[in-house]
């Protein structure tokens, strides 16, 4: 399996996304459910936000996280300090676990960088036990992340190229209403339920908000890295006034929506 979202350094990703992850795991949690005693698996684990995040809504007896960048995995390794927590480099679309093993599993904003997306979801029902649980969340980038649709729609209008990157990060897998909960579906999940779950992005200044994709994290700080000085020039200027609107540089805050799914794996 290849991933289409691009990690530099774990710093970068944590004031990219991380921080915001951490917010949304919570709500994760509160929709899959969870149990005292479960042994639950946190596919996509990145920095750790989710997987650090199950041991405090539940005591739990075991919890595998795994993910697919070796610099996810060596940080959340370097954070854990909890003995039922194990982290490990594998693919989504092959978990290294025997069928049934968990009680539940979990995504945290990762199906939409899995090109085989229902073959992930397929992996994680074939993991769970008959009755344990799959859910999954993505960010809405289409219509649900203004913060980031500022970002694109206005390098959108100073390139060609950024308006075939801005197309294909609006529409990667699982974004669009349904398209969860039909891979859910199609996979013999049964009982599936999509929401959206909402959070805000409070940001302190301009550079709290640019500074990560100037550096080249995420996809659009790839196409970023990618452009000739007076471009970038005219790039960072443009968003800058976007995000200033106006007014003096300060704290902005942007509500940001997610899709939720879950389903339960049927009984035998």
């Amino acid at each position: 399996m290849t991933s289409s979202f691009n990690v530099r350094n774990a710093g970068g990703y944590e004031q990219l996304m991380g921080r915001w992850s951490q917010r949304l795991a919570p709500q994760l949690i509160d929709f899959a459910g969870l149990e005292d005693g479960e042994r639950v698996l946190d596919v996509g684990c990145g920095t750790g936000s989710l997987t650090f995040a199950l041991p405090k809504a539940a005591n739990l007896s075991e919890i595998a996280a795994i993910d697919y960048s070796p610099v996810f995995v060596e940080e959340a390794i370097r954070r854990n300090t909890d003995p039922r927590i194990r982290i490990s480099q594998a693919d989504a679309c092959a978990l290294p676990f025997e069928d049934g093993y968990f009680d539940r599993a979990m995504a945290l904003l990762v199906l939409h960088f899995v090109p085989e997306a229902d073959k992930a979801v397929a992996e994680m029902r074939r993991v769970v036990r008959p009755g344990g649980v799959v859910a999954a969340t993505v960010w809405d980038h289409l219509g649900g992340m203004p913060a980031m649709r500022m970002m694109w729609d206005t390098v959108s209008m100073l390139d060609d190229q950024a308006r075939q990157v801005r197309s294909h990060h609006f529409f990667q897998p699982m974004m669009q209403p349904g398209e969860m909960k039909d891979s859910f579906i199609r996979q013999g999940l049964v009982d599936v339920a999509e929401v959206s779950l909402m959070i805000r992005m409070d940001f302190q200044s301009f550079d709290d908000y640019w500074a990560p994709i100037a550096a080249g994290e995420g996809p659009l700080g790839k196409y970023v890295a990618s452009l000739d000085p007076a471009l970038r020039a005219k790039t960072d200027a443009a968003v800058r006034a976007a995000y200033e609107a106006g007014r003096p540089d300060g704290p902005r805050s942007f509500v940001s929506v997610a899709w939720a799914c879950r389903g339960v794996v049927p009984s035998a």
